[in-house]
Protein backbone atom coordinates (compact mmCIF):
# COMPACT_ATOMS: atom_id res chain seq x y z
CA UNK A 1 0.00 0.00 0.00
CA UNK A 2 1.22 3.47 -1.25
CA UNK A 3 0.76 7.02 -0.95
CA UNK A 4 1.44 9.69 -3.66
CA UNK A 5 1.52 13.50 -2.83
CA UNK A 6 0.84 15.78 -5.98
CA UNK A 7 2.45 18.88 -6.25
CA UNK A 8 3.41 21.16 -9.20
CA UNK A 9 2.41 24.77 -10.27
CA UNK A 10 -1.44 25.85 -11.33
CA UNK A 11 -2.52 24.23 -14.23
CA UNK A 12 0.09 21.77 -14.62
CA UNK A 13 -1.65 18.42 -14.67
CA UNK A 14 -1.89 17.42 -11.37
CA UNK A 15 -5.74 16.39 -11.77
CA UNK A 16 -4.28 14.75 -14.76
CA UNK A 17 -2.67 12.24 -13.01
CA UNK A 18 -5.03 11.79 -10.35
CA UNK A 19 -7.22 11.08 -13.07
CA UNK A 20 -4.93 8.23 -14.24
CA UNK A 21 -4.29 6.75 -10.75
CA UNK A 22 -7.80 6.75 -9.73
CA UNK A 23 -9.70 5.73 -13.26
CA UNK A 24 -6.17 3.12 -14.05
CA UNK A 25 -5.14 2.21 -11.11
CA UNK A 26 -7.54 2.26 -8.15
CA UNK A 27 -6.17 4.67 -6.31
CA UNK A 28 -8.55 6.51 -3.86
CA UNK A 29 -8.40 10.02 -4.11
CA UNK A 30 -8.13 12.71 -1.30
CA UNK A 31 -7.84 16.70 -2.24
CA UNK A 32 -5.97 19.59 -0.31
CA UNK A 33 -8.01 21.91 -2.13
CA UNK A 34 -11.67 20.02 -1.17
CA UNK A 35 -10.25 19.81 2.07
CA UNK A 36 -9.65 23.88 2.50
CA UNK A 37 -12.71 24.03 0.34
CA UNK A 38 -15.12 22.83 2.73
CA UNK A 39 -13.75 24.79 5.64
CA UNK A 40 -14.14 27.91 3.41
CA UNK A 41 -17.54 27.26 3.03
CA UNK A 42 -18.61 26.85 6.82
CA UNK A 43 -16.67 30.23 7.46
CA UNK A 44 -19.12 31.64 4.22
CA UNK A 45 -16.56 33.04 2.66
CA UNK A 46 -16.56 33.25 -1.60
CA UNK A 47 -14.80 30.06 -2.97
CA UNK A 48 -11.73 31.60 -5.16
CA UNK A 49 -8.13 31.21 -4.81
CA UNK A 50 -7.62 34.31 -2.29
CA UNK A 51 -9.86 32.59 0.05
CA UNK A 52 -8.02 28.51 -0.64
CA UNK A 53 -4.44 31.01 0.56
CA UNK A 54 -6.02 32.68 2.90
CA UNK A 55 -7.72 29.85 5.24
CA UNK A 56 -5.50 27.11 3.85
CA UNK A 57 -3.02 29.52 5.87
CA UNK A 58 -4.56 29.62 8.59
CA UNK A 59 -5.48 26.05 9.09
CA UNK A 60 -1.71 25.70 9.09
CA UNK A 61 -0.61 28.54 11.31
CA UNK A 62 -3.36 27.25 13.76
CA UNK A 63 -2.58 23.88 13.81
CA UNK A 64 0.32 23.11 12.68
CA UNK A 65 2.08 23.61 9.49
CA UNK A 66 1.71 19.91 8.03
CA UNK A 67 -1.78 20.04 9.56
CA UNK A 68 -3.93 19.26 6.10
CA UNK A 69 -1.84 17.09 4.74
CA UNK A 70 -1.93 14.84 8.07
CA UNK A 71 -5.50 14.89 8.31
CA UNK A 72 -5.62 13.25 4.81
CA UNK A 73 -2.86 10.79 5.18
CA UNK A 74 -4.86 9.55 8.04
CA UNK A 75 -7.98 9.20 6.47
CA UNK A 76 -6.35 7.42 3.73
CA UNK A 77 -3.89 4.75 5.56
CA UNK A 78 -7.92 4.18 6.73
CA UNK A 79 -8.89 2.94 3.60
CA UNK A 80 -6.18 0.11 3.36
CA UNK A 81 -5.62 0.94 -0.25
CA UNK A 82 -3.08 3.04 -2.62
CA UNK A 83 -4.42 6.84 -2.17
CA UNK A 84 -3.06 9.87 -3.92
CA UNK A 85 -3.08 13.16 -1.98
CA UNK A 86 -3.56 15.79 -4.29
CA UNK A 87 -2.38 19.96 -4.40
CA UNK A 88 1.05 19.50 -1.79
CA UNK A 89 1.78 23.42 -1.13
CA UNK A 90 3.97 23.32 2.13
CA UNK A 91 7.56 21.88 2.10
CA UNK A 92 6.58 21.15 6.15
CA UNK A 93 3.44 19.01 4.74
CA UNK A 94 6.19 17.05 2.81
CA UNK A 95 8.76 16.84 5.50
CA UNK A 96 5.82 15.47 7.75
CA UNK A 97 4.40 12.58 5.31
CA UNK A 98 8.22 11.66 3.98
CA UNK A 99 7.98 10.28 7.54
CA UNK A 100 5.88 7.75 6.42
CA UNK A 101 7.85 5.00 4.83
CA UNK A 102 4.90 4.19 1.94
CA UNK A 103 4.69 7.70 0.75
CA UNK A 104 6.25 9.19 -2.64
CA UNK A 105 6.37 12.82 -3.74
CA UNK A 106 4.79 13.48 -7.51
CA UNK A 107 6.10 16.91 -9.31
CA UNK A 108 4.08 18.39 -12.17
CA UNK A 109 5.29 21.15 -14.22
CA UNK A 110 4.63 22.81 -17.96
CA UNK A 111 5.18 26.12 -20.04
CA UNK A 112 3.13 28.94 -18.48
CA UNK A 113 1.03 29.68 -21.46
CA UNK A 114 -0.15 26.40 -22.06
CA UNK A 115 -0.89 25.94 -18.13
CA UNK A 116 -3.00 29.04 -18.79
CA UNK A 117 -5.35 27.63 -21.62
CA UNK A 118 -5.76 24.48 -19.39
CA UNK A 119 -6.96 26.91 -16.43
CA UNK A 120 -9.20 28.61 -18.22
CA UNK A 121 -10.92 25.88 -20.02
CA UNK A 122 -11.01 23.57 -16.48
CA UNK A 123 -13.66 27.14 -15.70
CA UNK A 124 -13.75 26.25 -12.02
CA UNK A 125 -14.61 28.98 -9.52
CA UNK A 126 -11.28 29.57 -9.03
CA UNK A 127 -9.40 29.36 -12.72
CA UNK A 128 -11.84 32.86 -13.73
CA UNK A 129 -8.76 35.20 -14.38
CA UNK A 130 -7.21 37.09 -16.47
CA UNK A 131 -3.56 35.72 -17.88
CA UNK A 132 -1.64 38.62 -15.73
CA UNK A 133 -3.52 37.66 -12.41
CA UNK A 134 -2.64 34.10 -13.53
CA UNK A 135 1.18 35.14 -13.17
CA UNK A 136 0.61 37.03 -10.24
CA UNK A 137 -1.26 34.33 -8.17
CA UNK A 138 1.51 31.60 -9.31
CA UNK A 139 4.25 34.15 -7.90
CA UNK A 140 2.81 34.68 -4.39
CA UNK A 141 2.31 30.94 -4.50
CA UNK A 142 6.09 29.91 -5.67
CA UNK A 143 8.40 31.09 -2.56
CA UNK A 144 7.45 32.18 1.07
CA UNK A 145 9.74 32.64 3.96
CA UNK A 146 6.55 32.02 6.10
CA UNK A 147 6.45 28.31 7.06
CA UNK A 148 2.85 27.98 6.89
CA UNK A 149 2.16 29.05 3.89
CA UNK A 150 2.82 27.94 0.55
CA UNK A 151 6.08 27.51 -1.51
CA UNK A 152 5.73 25.48 -4.31
CA UNK A 153 8.96 26.25 -5.86
CA UNK A 154 10.52 24.47 -2.36
CA UNK A 155 8.05 21.52 -2.97
CA UNK A 156 8.98 20.51 -6.40
CA UNK A 157 12.49 20.48 -5.49
CA UNK A 158 11.19 17.80 -2.60
CA UNK A 159 9.61 15.65 -4.93
CA UNK A 160 10.90 11.93 -5.39
CA UNK A 161 9.65 12.15 -9.30
CA UNK A 162 8.89 15.31 -11.57
CA UNK A 163 7.15 15.37 -14.34
CA UNK A 164 6.72 17.97 -17.89
CA UNK A 165 3.61 18.27 -18.84
CA UNK A 166 4.22 19.60 -22.28
CA UNK A 167 2.68 17.07 -24.60
CA UNK A 168 -0.36 15.08 -24.68
CA UNK A 169 -2.03 13.16 -22.04
CA UNK A 170 -0.65 9.68 -23.27
CA UNK A 171 2.94 10.96 -23.06
CA UNK A 172 2.40 11.79 -19.66
CA UNK A 173 0.45 8.65 -18.54
CA UNK A 174 3.72 6.78 -20.31
CA UNK A 175 6.10 8.70 -17.64
CA UNK A 176 3.58 7.91 -15.20
CA UNK A 177 2.99 4.13 -15.38
CA UNK A 178 6.92 3.91 -15.21
CA UNK A 179 7.32 5.53 -12.24
CA UNK A 180 4.54 3.47 -10.79
CA UNK A 181 6.73 0.03 -11.81
CA UNK A 182 9.51 1.28 -9.76
CA UNK A 183 7.90 2.01 -7.08
CA UNK A 184 5.66 -0.49 -6.75
CA UNK A 185 8.34 -3.61 -7.22
CA UNK A 186 11.04 -3.18 -4.13
CA UNK A 187 13.89 -5.64 -4.18
CA UNK A 188 13.48 -7.13 -0.54
CA UNK A 189 16.17 -6.96 1.56
CA UNK A 190 18.07 -10.38 3.12
CA UNK A 191 16.18 -10.25 6.01
CA UNK A 192 12.99 -9.39 4.11
CA UNK A 193 13.66 -12.58 1.74
CA UNK A 194 14.08 -14.98 4.65
CA UNK A 195 11.10 -13.80 6.89
CA UNK A 196 9.00 -14.14 3.65
CA UNK A 197 10.58 -17.78 3.59
CA UNK A 198 9.16 -18.49 7.20
CA UNK A 199 5.96 -17.32 6.40
CA UNK A 200 5.74 -19.47 3.78
CA UNK A 201 7.19 -22.24 5.84
CA UNK A 202 4.18 -21.34 8.12
CA UNK A 203 1.54 -22.70 5.42
CA UNK A 204 2.58 -25.92 6.47
CA UNK A 205 1.57 -25.97 10.10
CA UNK A 206 -0.91 -28.48 11.36
CA UNK A 207 -2.16 -25.77 14.14
CA UNK A 208 -4.80 -22.92 13.63
CA UNK A 209 -3.63 -21.69 17.43
CA UNK A 210 -0.73 -20.23 15.43
CA UNK A 211 0.31 -21.52 12.09
CA UNK A 212 4.13 -20.41 12.72
CA UNK A 213 7.16 -21.31 10.41
CA UNK A 214 10.79 -20.98 10.71
CA UNK A 215 13.94 -20.23 9.46
CA UNK A 216 17.41 -20.98 9.65
CA UNK A 217 20.28 -18.91 7.80
CA UNK A 218 24.21 -19.05 7.36
CA UNK A 219 25.99 -16.95 5.09
CA UNK A 220 22.38 -15.96 3.16
CA UNK A 221 22.35 -19.60 3.03
CA UNK A 222 19.01 -21.43 4.40
CA UNK A 223 20.29 -24.61 6.57
CA UNK A 224 16.66 -25.83 7.78
CA UNK A 225 12.97 -24.60 8.14
CA UNK A 226 10.28 -25.91 10.38
CA UNK A 227 6.64 -25.08 11.37
CA UNK A 228 4.05 -25.99 14.28
CA UNK A 229 3.05 -29.32 14.08
CA UNK A 230 2.80 -32.62 16.33
CA UNK A 231 5.45 -35.00 16.62
CA UNK A 232 6.00 -37.08 13.49
CA UNK A 233 3.37 -39.73 13.72
CA UNK A 234 0.83 -38.63 15.74
CA UNK A 235 -2.72 -36.48 14.98
CA UNK A 236 -2.80 -33.02 14.19
CA UNK A 237 -4.32 -30.80 15.83
CA UNK A 238 -6.23 -29.57 12.94
CA UNK A 239 -7.72 -33.26 12.73
CA UNK A 240 -8.70 -33.53 16.55
CA UNK A 241 -8.17 -30.76 18.06
CA UNK A 242 -6.16 -29.12 20.61
CA UNK A 243 -4.44 -29.92 23.66
CA UNK A 244 -4.41 -27.25 25.91
CA UNK A 245 -2.94 -26.34 29.01
CA UNK A 246 -2.78 -23.25 31.63
CA UNK A 247 0.11 -21.46 32.72
CA UNK A 248 0.23 -18.65 35.06
CA UNK A 249 2.51 -15.98 34.04
CA UNK A 250 5.02 -13.89 36.28
CA UNK A 251 2.86 -10.60 35.84
CA UNK A 252 -0.69 -12.84 37.34
CA UNK A 253 -1.42 -12.99 32.98
CA UNK A 254 -2.68 -16.31 32.22
CA UNK A 255 -2.32 -17.88 28.68
CA UNK A 256 -4.56 -21.52 27.33
CA UNK A 257 -1.14 -23.14 25.20
CA UNK A 258 -1.91 -25.98 22.94
CA UNK A 259 0.50 -28.77 23.77
CA UNK A 260 0.02 -30.94 21.16
CA UNK A 261 2.29 -29.18 18.68
CA UNK A 262 5.92 -29.00 18.29
CA UNK A 263 7.16 -24.81 17.82
CA UNK A 264 8.92 -23.87 14.29
CA UNK A 265 11.57 -22.94 15.76
CA UNK A 266 11.87 -26.86 17.62
CA UNK A 267 11.39 -28.31 14.77
CA UNK A 268 13.66 -26.84 12.64
CA UNK A 269 16.72 -27.10 15.55
CA UNK A 270 15.54 -31.02 15.58
CA UNK A 271 15.87 -30.85 11.41
CA UNK A 272 19.42 -29.76 11.71
CA UNK A 273 20.65 -31.90 14.63
CA UNK A 274 18.93 -35.13 12.93
CA UNK A 275 21.20 -33.93 9.56
CA UNK A 276 23.97 -33.26 11.16
CA UNK A 277 24.23 -29.24 10.37
CA UNK A 278 25.76 -27.39 12.74
CA UNK A 279 24.34 -23.94 13.42
CA UNK A 280 26.98 -22.32 15.12
CA UNK A 281 26.99 -18.26 14.13
CA UNK A 282 23.34 -18.90 12.32
CA UNK A 283 20.31 -16.53 12.06
CA UNK A 284 16.97 -18.06 13.04
CA UNK A 285 13.80 -15.75 11.43
CA UNK A 286 10.65 -16.08 12.95
CA UNK A 287 7.17 -14.48 13.42
CA UNK A 288 7.11 -13.20 16.96
CA UNK A 289 9.30 -13.98 19.44
CA UNK A 290 10.20 -17.61 20.59
CA UNK A 291 8.82 -18.92 24.06
CA UNK A 292 10.91 -19.39 26.90
CA UNK A 293 11.44 -23.35 25.78
CA UNK A 294 12.49 -22.25 22.11
CA UNK A 295 14.77 -19.67 23.12
CA UNK A 296 17.34 -21.93 25.56
CA UNK A 297 17.00 -24.02 23.04
CA UNK A 298 18.07 -21.45 20.25
CA UNK A 299 21.25 -20.08 22.73
CA UNK A 300 22.74 -23.14 23.15
CA UNK A 301 22.87 -24.58 19.25
CA UNK A 302 24.74 -21.76 19.15
CA UNK A 303 22.39 -19.42 16.79
CA UNK A 304 23.54 -15.80 17.32
CA UNK A 305 20.80 -13.23 15.79
CA UNK A 306 17.25 -13.58 16.16
CA UNK A 307 14.82 -11.93 13.53
CA UNK A 308 11.33 -11.74 14.53
CA UNK A 309 8.05 -10.23 12.66
CA UNK A 310 6.38 -9.36 15.57
CA UNK A 311 7.12 -9.74 19.45
CA UNK A 312 4.80 -11.68 21.42
CA UNK A 313 2.56 -10.51 24.58
CA UNK A 314 4.69 -13.36 27.12
CA UNK A 315 8.09 -12.85 25.25
CA UNK A 316 9.61 -10.26 28.06
CA UNK A 317 11.52 -13.32 29.38
CA UNK A 318 13.04 -14.84 26.15
CA UNK A 319 14.43 -11.07 25.46
CA UNK A 320 15.90 -11.07 28.83
CA UNK A 321 17.48 -14.32 28.05
CA UNK A 322 18.67 -13.75 24.78
CA UNK A 323 20.45 -10.26 26.14
CA UNK A 324 22.27 -12.05 28.84
CA UNK A 325 23.60 -14.87 26.13
CA UNK A 326 25.03 -12.39 23.74
CA UNK A 327 22.23 -12.98 20.99
CA UNK A 328 21.02 -9.73 18.38
CA UNK A 329 17.16 -9.90 18.52
CA UNK A 330 15.61 -7.88 16.05
CA UNK A 331 11.98 -7.25 15.05
CA UNK A 332 10.72 -6.11 11.60
CA UNK A 333 7.41 -4.41 13.56
CA UNK A 334 7.31 -2.43 17.13
CA UNK A 335 3.90 -4.33 17.56
CA UNK A 336 2.63 -6.96 19.57
CA UNK A 337 1.25 -10.32 18.25
CA UNK A 338 -1.74 -11.90 20.35
CA UNK A 339 -3.57 -15.24 19.38
CA UNK A 340 -6.77 -15.48 21.25
CA UNK A 341 -6.98 -17.21 24.54
CA UNK A 342 -3.09 -16.76 24.92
Amino acid sequence: MITIGITGTIGAGKGTIVDYLVKEKGFVHFSVRDFITKEIQRRGMPVNRDSMTIVGNDLRATNSPAYITESLYKQAQETGKNCIIESVRNPLEIEGLKKHSNFYLFAIDADPKIRYERVVKRGSSTDNISFETFVENEAREMTSDDPNKQNLSACIKQADYVFSNNGNFEDLHSEVEKVLSQITYKRPSWDEYFMELANTASKRATCDRGRSGCVIVKNRQVLVTGYVGAPAGLPHCDEVGHLFSKTIHNDGSISNHCIRTVHAEQNAICQAARRGIALEGATLYCRMTPCRTCAMLIINCGIKRVVCERKYHNGKESEEMFAQAGIELEFFFDEVQKYENQ
